[in-house]
């Protein structure tokens, strides 16, 4: 993308869910094509370094939980908790992904519902589900995350779990650029101004936030949560492929995923 369509600024809340909605409607098909592969078809991938839950088990006893995917995308993740005993639900705020996770529950006959909604208004009930988590969905995209904890808080039972996984934010520090050109710092870590992409009006077409590891542990707690863990995937041997700003020059050196492994107290 031309470096002009591509800033650091402050969106309105109505921009950033219309950008984001639009740019995930849009690139659903190209998406799914590059990234499926990958993410598999019914199989819960937390991050690009290939950290599955099959192996981490940081969702802990699944079997039987009502469990909540928030930005399901095509909601891989979900349909493989429901083969796992779980009695998961998919939400996400793309039509287009919802479709490509219709269209994976008819090639794999694993169905989970789904449901369009946006994360910073939940349309359950108070403590519907025992786990809530998601893969780099939702929480990068709104532009108030601390609102999204709440409500998650909100939909989870006493002694639930939210765990969740975004960029790592020292990434941010970074160009991104999987290359020699993505290992020199160019951006003040404390700098929570919004990565934006823009059209040539200066519209905001994607929008993704920016919040320090010390931001994320103050809306936890300020939600009402209890941090179990924070999880840094390390690069592992032999993966070597790559995705946006990850690969395995920069994997090796510093890490590019954080995972927050909260519980809300069951006092």
């Amino acid at each position: 993308m031309d470096d002009d369509r591509v800033t650091r600024r402050q969106v309105g809340a109505a921009e950033i869910r219309r950008a984001n909605r639009g740019w995930w409607d849009t690139d659903a098909d190209a998406y799914q094509a590059e990234h499926g592969p990958f993410l598999g078809e019914v199989d819960f991938v937390w991050c690009p370094e290939g950290l599955r839950e099959a192996d981490a088990r940081l969702l802990g006893e699944v079997a039987g939980r009502r469990i909540l995917e928030l930005g399901a995308g095509a909601a891989a993740a979900a349909r493989w908790l429901a083969t796992q005993g779980a009695r998961p639900v998919a939400l996400d705020l793309s039509a287009g992904m919802l479709r490509h996770a219709a269209e994976a529950a008819d090639r794999t006959g694993v169905r989970v519902p789904l449901v369009q909604a946006d994360a910073l208004a939940l349309p359950f009930a108070d403590a519907a589900f025992d786990t809530v988590c998601t893969a780099f969905g939702a929480i990068p995209f709104v532009d108030d995350s601390a609102a999204a904890m709440r409500e998650v808080a909100r939909v989870l039972r006493p002694g639930g779990r939210w765990v969740f996984s975004v960029t790592h934010p020292m990434r941010w520090i970074f160009l991104d650029d999987p290359g020699e050109g993505g290992l020199t710092a160019v951006h003040s870590y404390f700098d929570r101004s919004p990565y934006v992409e823009q059209d040539e009006r200066g519209v905001a077409t994607y929008v993704e936030q920016h919040r320090t590891l010390g931001d994320r542990i103050r809306e936890l707690v300020g939600a009402g949560f209890r941090l179990r863990d924070l999880v840094e995937p390390e690069w592992p041997a032999g993966h070597e492929g790559i995705w946006g700003q990850w690969s395995p020059l920069r994997g090796r050196l510093f890490p590019g995923t954080a995972i927050f492994v909260a519980e809300k107290p069951a006092g």
